[in-house]
């Protein structure tokens, strides 16, 4: 890893406090609005919204869509504040960079974007699938539930941390060996 980035890195902001912001975050919406964290849906809601594009008809007789409407909400500008909040956070911490892929990846997967590209999809569709199978987010589920001191939030939470750690491991090996 080279200095420049490295000093980048060094200048990020504190995980200790902006998890501790995120719970006080979670709190306070639980609290005031009682809902809790989530994204999964924002990301159906937006299909929906780009499928109307091409076919309303079609996307308002769909059971899923009655469901999960396709509209603006507070979970899709959550989202989007999501966004605007790493856009900010990284300016702030001077560690902002463009750059389309980062240096681990790269070095996983090669400068091609075909088998990069294939990865990331591959991923995102499992991820996505998981998430909707299951009936939402489980970080969303999991914060949510932590914060309500229930087991079970606890118990998600670990697992959803053993997979990534499980999966990094897989992709990256065990050294955390790039360059």
């Amino acid at each position: 890893m080279n200095n420049e980035i490295k000093k980048a890195e060094d200048k990020g902001w504190s995980p200790y406090l902006s998890g501790a912001l995120t719970g006080l975050v979670i709190i306070l919406s639980a609290w005031i609005t009682g809902k809790y964290f989530g994204a999964s849906t924002s990301f159906v809601r937006t299909t929906g919204m780009i499928g109307k594009l091409f076919d309303a008809e079609r996307v308002a007789g769909m059971a899923y869509f009655i469901r999960f409407v396709p509209e603006i909400d507070w979970q899709w500008m959550l989202v989007a504040g999501i966004l605007a909040g790493s856009f900010i956070a990284s300016i702030t911490s001077g560690s902002f960079r463009l750059k389309s892929v980062p240096d681990m990846w790269e070095a996983r997967f090669g400068r091609g974007r075909l088998k990069r590209g294939f990865a990331a999809f591959s991923g995102g569709v499992i991820l996505m699938f998981g998430a909707r199978l299951a009936g939402g987010c489980p970080s969303g589920y999991g914060l949510g539930a932590l914060v309500q001191l229930a087991v079970s939030g606890l118990v998600v939470l670990l697992c959803f941390f053993a997979g990534g750690i499980l999966v990094a491991h897989i992709l990256y090996g065990g050294g955390g060996k790039h360059k």
